[in-house]
């Protein structure tokens, strides 16, 4: 049998050549010693999309790209440097072969919203409520279908009266469902979409519910910020950023009225606006583990952690939530 060209000993070895060079890149970024400080714990799973810390019950939530929920719980005589381990709380077995993205505890209700989605063929969104407690599906809103125009549910914010606000990356608009579970409405708008066509593949992402009464969202493959004033009908006016870039953002964190965290790459950006968010800069940045891709912000104990989305290892994979410390 006559041996293959693509299989010559010159081509082999100049793919394993090739093949080398990131992954050495990959070992010397993992083993490189962490600037902050770092939570490592290990999972049944790769890819870890949304964390969140739970102070009530000193543990890190996690979702789950294969769908469901996790817990990484934090003993108060915890050892830096000691690998904690996850725990699963809920798993989708009716949502198969979709994924659990962002989620947001919403502490005046006890429970946890978290959106679900197809996120190979973007034909199936949702929004889940659990009970926190129980962990007892409170309801399942079924967003988009088969034959619905292609979405994906990413992320979701609250208000003060438990209404829910679900972004759709792929096709850039805003679901609204009420606090028991039924859908409401959509919000959409122009400005949602860049001209550029490349800068609407993945769109409306990172959301978060501001206490004077409307919503902040960003726009990932623009970097566009926008302010949704739901008191007033719903009205979206872009934020604009005076100094720096929010090219590549994904989750949101509302550190005060005045500040907003955004992961995504780089790592961390903190962003500030001193008039109430018609214009807002980046004030810092933060580098964390590029390999393993910050999706999402939390804040336990007055510090802010970036969730990386990568594990790393075997057979034990290990993730990392990270901790960004911000500078000019």
């Amino acid at each position: 049998m006559a041996f293959c060209r693509c299989c010559s000993p010159r081509l082999l070895f100049l793919f394993f050549i090739l093949s080398a060079v990131p992954i050495a890149y990959l070992i010397s970024l993992e083993l490189a010693a962490p600037t902050t400080h770092v939570y490592h714990y290990h999972a049944a799973g790769w890819f870890r999309e949304c964390a969140k810390w739970d102070d009530l019950n000193r543990r890190f939530l996690v979702s789950f790209i294969s769908g469901g929920i996790g817990q990484i719980p934090v003993p108060l005589d915890h050892t830096p440097g000691a690998v904690l381990e996850e725990s699963t709380l809920v798993k989708h077995v009716d949502l198969a072969n979709n994924a659990s993205l962002g989620f947001i505890i919403d502490r005046p209700r006890n429970r946890l919203l978290v959106t679900t989605a197809d996120v190979m063929g973007n034909r199936y969104s949702a929004l889940a409520a659990y009970d926190l407690s129980t962990w007892d599906r409170l309801f399942l809103t079924q967003l988009s279908g088969p034959s619905d125009p292609k979405a994906m549910a990413d992320d979701v914010a609250v208000d003060s009266e438990g209404n829910a606000y679900v972004t759709d990356c792929a096709g850039s608009f805003i679901w609204k469902v009420g606090v028991d579970g039924k859908f409401l409405s959509t919000i959409k708008s122009p400005l949602f979409t860049p001209k550029e066509w490349y800068k609407a593949i993945v769109g409306l992402n990172g959301i978060v519910y501001h206490p004077d009464g409307y919503l902040i969202v960003v726009h990932t493959f623009s970097g566009n910020l926008f302010k949704i004033d739901i008191s007033k009908g719903d009205e979206v006016k872009q934020i604009k950023i005076v100094e720096g870039s929010l090219k590549f953002g994904d989750g949101l964190e509302l550190l005060s009225p005045t500040q907003l965290v955004v992961a995504g790459n780089p790592s961390g950006r903190l962003v500030e606006s001193t008039d109430g968010w018609e214009t807002a800069s980046v004030v810092g940045k933060f580098s964390g583990p590029k390999h393993r891709l910050a999706t999402a912000a939390t804040v336990k104990d007055g510090k802010v952690y970036l969730n990386h989305m990568v594990a790393m290892g075997y057979p034990k994979k290990k993730h990392v939530i990270v901790e960004a410390v911000f500078t000019a």
